[in-house]
């Protein structure tokens, strides 16, 4: 697609704004994206600078002085530094295990489907019995493996940068409802702070919607074999897949973890997920004890499973 890099756009001979009149406020590039994903989602999208931006607006949305916020154990830590940064301003921030139900006193139950890097899931009935709003991350699932919507969620989001987009060229996030009220609240948000996403990344947004449907499958197939695999070797201590996408995480020895995660060639060390290309991290350097010190999380991308395999046994070799 074009992509229209303007701020501005011209009134029309009446003087009167038309669709778009400031970058901030919306742009055309965007507007593509958010209907092509509301339409995946079963609901209205808005895109952010980024998912942690997506987090933000919610937050700055629906979160008074006050309110007490249930967070999911194990999710993407980026979540937990972001809400603890309102603490000091009344927000009160609690974590409990998504597997039971959340605790009774929340306002806000945030829980990540499945958690990252931890790989629970929710418990959606207990959820939808709570009352409380609900917002679910479905960064790893995407709308091909869940639709939050339907399951009870009030605001679903996403950090695009990862399987939305698909390919490591973009920094962006979104929100889907179905509220116009909560797309609104959400909307004000993204303008008053200056959260909005740019063109050029809502345009790898578009692409990466356009080959979502074809991508998650693959990253799932040869995520269940390596999982499986990995579950046999003698030196992986515990293998995390929630059975669908593409994360699988495993825990090693700590005392070998950076072994493993410097041991491949064709698997990429460095942080993110969900490329086409793979990747694996230990992640204890950046969450500490919340996770294990030898977990390695993995992010499957497109190669062919033989060669992933051969490259994990070889690092994991070097770790005994």
């Amino acid at each position: 697609m074009q992509v229209d890099r303007s701020t501005v756009w011209l009134y029309d001979e009446h003087g009167e704004p038309g669709p778009f009149v400031y970058q901030r406020y919306a742009h055309p590039t965007a507007a593509e994206a958010e209907r092509r994903l509301g339409a995946l989602d079963g609901g209205e999208a808005l895109v952010f600078g980024s998912g942690t931006s997506a987090a933000t607006a919610v937050v700055f949305s629906f979160c008074r002085p006050g309110a007490t916020v249930a967070l999911a154990e194990g999710a993407y830590f980026g979540t937990g530094v972001t809400l603890r940064r309102f603490e000091p301003w009344g927000l009160r921030v609690v974590e409990y295990d998504q597997t039971k139900p959340p605790p009774p006193e929340a306002d806000v139950v945030w829980v990540e489907a499945p958690a990252n890097p931890l790989l629970s899931l929710p418990d959606w009935q207990a959820v939808r019995g709570h009352g409380g709003l609900v917002v679910c991350d479905a960064t790893i699932s995407t709308p091909v493996y869940l639709r939050a919507l339907d399951e009870g969620a009030d605001v679903v989001l996403y950090s695009g940068t990862k399987y939305l987009t698909g390919h490591g060229d973009a920094l962006i996030g979104a929100t889907v409802t179905r509220d116009p009220e909560r797309t609104r609240a959400l909307w004000e948000a993204r303008l008053q702070v200056g959260l909005s996403a740019a063109p050029d990344a809502a345009a790898s947004l578009v692409k990466g919607l356009e080959t979502l449907a074809v991508r998650m499958p693959r990253h799932t197939e040869t995520a269940r074999e390596l999982a499986r695999r990995l579950e046999a070797h003698p030196a992986v201590l515990r293998v995390r897949y929630p059975g669908y996408s593409g994360v699988v995480c495993f825990d090693v020895a700590a005392d070998d973890v950076r072994a493993v995660e410097t041991g491949t060639s064709l698997i990429r060390n460095q942080t993110s997920l969900g490329g086409v290309t793979s990747s694996l991290e230990s992640r204890w350097r950046w969450e500490g004890d919340r996770i294990p010190r030898g977990l390695v999380r993995l992010s499957v991308g497109l190669e062919d499973v033989e060669a992933l395999w051969a490259d994990l046994e070889e690092a994991l070799a070097r770790s005994s």
